[in-house]
């Protein structure tokens, strides 16, 4: 067998999609969205993929770029966690 077949590329790659693509969020995007349960803001933890909502003591995942709003889909966040101050990340 030939190395070149052993080495398939993702189907992402195949179509020319940025191999950090879905790492980003939408500034834009992130603006309208808000935490489903308490109507407040999200944070948006790029190393995590996850977005914060502090009221809420919810982190809820962002799967392939795509934010998954559910409270049953979310983690619960810790005191501390909700405390820590948000680093101003780059959004895109």
């Amino acid at each position: 067998m030939r190395a070149w077949r052993l080495c398939k590329p993702t189907a992402e790659a195949r179509r020319g999609v940025p191999p950090d693509y879905h790492r980003a969020m939408d500034t834009k995007l992130l603006e309208l969205l808000v935490c489903p349960v308490t109507k407040g803001p999200l944070i948006f933890d790029r190393e995590k993929q996850e977005l914060l909502s502090r009221s809420a003591r919810l982190a809820y995942p962002v799967r392939d770029g795509i934010p998954i709003l559910l409270e049953h889909e979310a983690r619960t966040i810790s005191e501390e966690e909700a405390a820590r101050p948000s680093a101003p990340a780059p959004l895109a």
